[in-house]
């Protein structure tokens, strides 16, 4: 595929690596926090179960790309033992705009060998009026092997806001949005598309315009699927000029102990926040970038 790109930026493989090293390790070492009596106590209900669900995506990925990692045990240890709770995850007590899909994302990300039982599959016969949540709810229905009659991928991507998305400014885009669209279709980078390549083509110039725009603002939240999802649509974010920038904001800001301090420049962590809210600001952004390097520091040690 033909797309604008950086010259290799001498420097960027080794930022990638440390980078990497040090949001696995950051999260193997907080992980079990979710599930901790502490964490209990401290965490909102909804999204502590988001996070714990957060942390069976990251896993997956990680067992995909990277079994032999040993930092993968304690990931898996904590979500075990979250799902050796029978009443994980608090169905009836989550805020109920989320629970229908959190739930649906619980058995999809069960580790393996943990039986789960299955979701009310009822609504999965209605489909919902968003293009964005039909996306997501086919992509978990596929991962959980639940049967249903959801529209295609190819229909769902032609009904997107990235489909459509190539006239617009990258400061109006939601960065989520456009993000999970590739990243739901693509299963996180881990196969491809199936899109055409004229859309992949138009995508990945949104995907370009949309990661610059991101680092000027300093979305720090943003930029790990920006670059996961470049990957994705068959860039190397290692060599694209947006992709270099957003690795270098990245790790200029990366904690000694391997965390990114909040989603943003504006909303960081200070010297002066507890740990609790220190977890709170840091653990997404550092659970994101790490699921995108998983994908991509394999990559690049086969290419050495």
């Amino acid at each position: 595929m033909n797309s604008p790109s950086a010259n290799p930026d001498d420097g960027i493989e080794d930022i990638v690596r440390m980078l990497s090293s040090g949001c696995r390790q950051w999260i193997r070492r907080h992980a079990a926090y979710l599930d901790s009596p502490a964490g209990r106590a401290e965490l909102p209900l909804t999204p502590r179960v988001k996070a714990l669900l957060q942390l069976a995506l990251l896993r997956r990925c990680w067992a995909k790309t990277d079994p032999g990692d040993p930092g993968l045990a304690d990931i898996t240890a904590v979500l075990e033992q979250a799902y050796r709770n029978p009443d994980f995850p608090y169905p009836d007590a989550l805020d109920p705009r989320y629970a229908q899909a959190l739930r649906l994302m619980y058995v999809a990300l069960a580790p393996e060998g943990v039986a789960v039982g299955p979701p009310d599959t009822r609504f999965l016969m209605e489909r919902p009026e968003s293009p964005y949540l039909h996306l997501e709810t086919r992509f978990f229905a596929d991962m959980a092997g639940l049967g249903h009659r959801l529209s295609s991928y190819q229909d769902l991507y032609a009904a997107s806001v990235l489909a459509g998305a190539d006239e617009t400014p990258a400061a109006e885009l939601d960065s989520c949005n456009i993000t999970h669209t590739v990243l739901y279709l693509s299963e996180f980078g881990l196969r491809e598309t199936g899109l055409a390549e004229s859309d992949r083509e138009r995508a990945a110039r949104v995907l370009e315009r949309l990661t610059e725009h991101c680092v000027r603002q300093g979305d720090w939240d943003s930029i790990g699927k920006l670059l996961l999802a470049q990957h994705s649509l068959g860039l190397d974010p290692l060599r694209t000029a947006s992709g270099t920038a957003g690795l270098r904001m990245l790790a200029e800001v990366q904690t000694p102990e391997g965390a990114i301090p909040g989603k943003t420049a504006a909303q960081r962590a200070t010297p002066e926040s507890t740990p609790e809210r220190f977890f709170r600001l840091s653990y997404q952004t550092t659970l994101v970038t790490a699921m995108a390097l998983v994908v991509l520091t394999p990559i690049l040690e086969e290419a050495r």
